[in-house]
């Protein structure tokens, strides 16, 4: 059950809209169920002579009385209005449940007390099977406004227990740092245009993509406009600051054929300018270079990082954690961007599903993650994909995918490490994709016999308590490739093996000869290194060519954008 408070300040709009036939004649017996005082709140819904102005009239009683004490100026937003949905698949309720549903609802949000004779009066609606509208004046018969402070949390506690007693499914509790669902409106144009998603969860994603590529704020709204995005900004007054924008979608319009815009804090919290402002810096940060000589940097940096992201998230700071879990949205979104393989569609599924899991209401230390959101922002600028690191990355998502959905659940984020196991089965699905050809390919190659008798000496020698499983694992074949790989790269087996035993748990990992795998594939090549030091301390180093701009964000492809031609 799904509580959705707002305000407003238009009695007899919302009346006119509860009680009418809706935007697409949806609304079904428009009638109250429960209210204030049901003798004496008229229902133009069962009462033929009742009429919309005479109901605006009795809830505004007191607001009235109050707007004549100001001078004639009414009090702000002195509507308030919640919908209560249930959930998908829940039962039937009667008039008789929905009413006790209300009463318990503008009890707890503290509308109408029980037993408060000086109450704000309100009425519950219905107009459908599966939702009540509430709405109600607020302003009290004392003349004081009621304690609505945290009313919609109060709401939602309220439903988790109705959901209890009522037998209804039991969603998860939240935390006030979803973002905004789209309206009812929003949908049903969607739908009228042959649309997926509404213009508010298209323009979400769109920003989140461009935040995640960019390493400037000027940079952000250059991005958006350059993808056909309209950007408004608002001026602080005396500065002459960027104090907030606004984002409209191509082609999304009112009646009046102007721009439908939205409030970047409207689309999500993280998105105000204040938040972004904390994730990216005023000027280009000289140490992120445009271009890399190595191009295989990128990746092996990300892994590094996530992999280093994974510890913090047991280490118990919590500030540094939730700055890492925000960093490794955005990381997800660029290894999208990134990715052109056929696994893309879950990754951009992931990096999607992730945005639920990346805030909370612990403050995020975004300091902590520098080195996290500097390697993925590499990513935006990677002139190729390098084959099997890019793999050994993926792998590393899925593990920190994992560690967040429990770092939340430990924390009772129920909504969030439910967007993180989401997430996780997309990167799980990902990484089966593009890992089965890669092993088996390394498998075909691997090394000979004697070889491969000298790794396992290696193993026995470094990893004795993992040693049997490891060789046991159907991984160890591409194993050893991937270790004659690293020892014509300059390393040493044993020592390679004994320092990437270290770095992760083995007695978890349900094939560790997979972990150890990825973990080897991601280590720099140190003959190359050394060959490309040479070449620069010569003067010989060749410039890479020019880099290209940030990858295309999630569905902003000209053929994936027919929702805004």
């Amino acid at each position: 059950m799904v509580p959705d408070v707002s305000t407003g300040s238009d009695t007899r709009g919302l009346i006119v809209y509860l009680f009418g036939p809706g935007r697409r004649d949806e609304h079904t017996d428009p009638h109250i169920v429960a209210a204030w005082d049901m003798a004496g709140a008229p229902d133009p819904g069962r009462d033929p002579t009742a009429t919309y102005t005479q109901l605006a009239k009795r809830l505004d009683h007191h607001v009235d009385l109050r707007t004549r004490e100001l001078g004639g100026k009414k009090p702000p937003r002195h509507v308030w209005h919640c919908p209560v949905r249930a959930a998908p698949g829940d039962r039937y309720l009667t008039d008789a449940e929905w009413a006790e549903v209300a009463r318990r609802i503008v009890h707890a949000a503290g509308i109408a007390p029980e037993g408060d004779e000086k109450a704000c009066r309100w009425i519950a609606v219905r107009h459908a099977d599966d939702h009540i509208h509430l709405m109600a004046t607020t302003v009290r018969a004392d003349g004081r406004r009621p304690r609505t402070h945290h009313d919609g949390q109060r709401a939602q506690a309220e439903c988790r227990k109705i959901e209890i007693e009522f037998g209804l499914r039991r969603l998860k509790s939240g935390d006030l740092t979803a973002p905004r669902t789209p309206t009812g409106a929003e949908r049903a144009k969607a739908e009228r245009q042959g649309q997926t998603v509404t213009a508010r969860h298209w323009l979400r994603e769109q920003a989140y993509a461009v935040a995640a590529a960019v390493r400037t704020e000027a940079d952000y709204f250059t991005v958006l406009q350059s993808l056909g995005i309209k950007v408004k900004t608002r001026l602080g007054p005396e500065t002459g600051d960027i104090i907030g924008y606004s984002l409209a979608a191509p082609g999304d319009t009112n009646a009046a054929g102007e721009p439908v815009w939205y409030g970047g804090s409207k689309l999500a919290p993280d998105l105000s300018i204040n938040r972004l402002r904390e994730r990216l810096p005023d000027q280009e940060v000289a140490d992120h270079p445009r271009y890399v000589a190595d191009p295989a940097a990128p990746w092996r940096h990300t892994t590094t990082a996530i992999h280093a992201a994974h510890t913090i998230l047991a280490s118990g700071d919590d500030a540094a954690a939730q700055g890492h879990l925000a960093a490794f949205g955005d990381a997800l979104y660029n290894i999208a961007s990134a990715t052109t393989d056929p696994h893309r569609a879950e990754l951009r599924a992931a990096a999607m599903a992730f945005n639920r899991a990346r805030r909370s209401a612990t403050r995020a230390d975004h300091q902590a993650a520098t080195a996290l959101r500097k390697a993925a922002k590499e990513l935006a600028y990677a002139s190729n994909e390098p084959g099997g690191l890019a793999i050994a990355l993926l792998f590393a998502t899925v593990h920190l995918a994992r560690a967040a959905a429990k770092w939340h659940e430990q924390r009772g984020h129920e909504q969030q490490a439910a967007a993180a196991e989401e997430a996780l089965r997309h990167l799980q699905a990902g990484y089966q994709q593009a890992a089965a050809p890669v092993l088996a390919d390394l498998t075909r190659r691997a090394p000979r016999a004697a070889t491969a008798r000298r790794y396992e000496q290696d193993v026995r020698a470094t990893l004795p308590d993992h040693a049997d499983r490891i060789l046991a694992d159907p991984a160890w074949t591409a194993l050893t490739t991937t270790l004659a790989h690293a020892e014509t790269a300059g390393h040493n087996p044993r020592r390679l093996l004994a320092e990437m035993g270290t770095q992760r748990e083995l007695d978890s990992a349900e094939h560790p000869a997979e972990v150890l795998n990825w973990r080897i594939t991601a280590q720099p090549n140190k003959r190359a290194q050394a060959a490309r030091l040479q070449s620069t301390i010569s003067g010989t180093s060749a410039r890479s060519a020019t880099p290209r701009p940030p990858a295309a964000p999630v569905a902003t492809r000209p053929e994936e954008r027919s929702r805004h031609r």
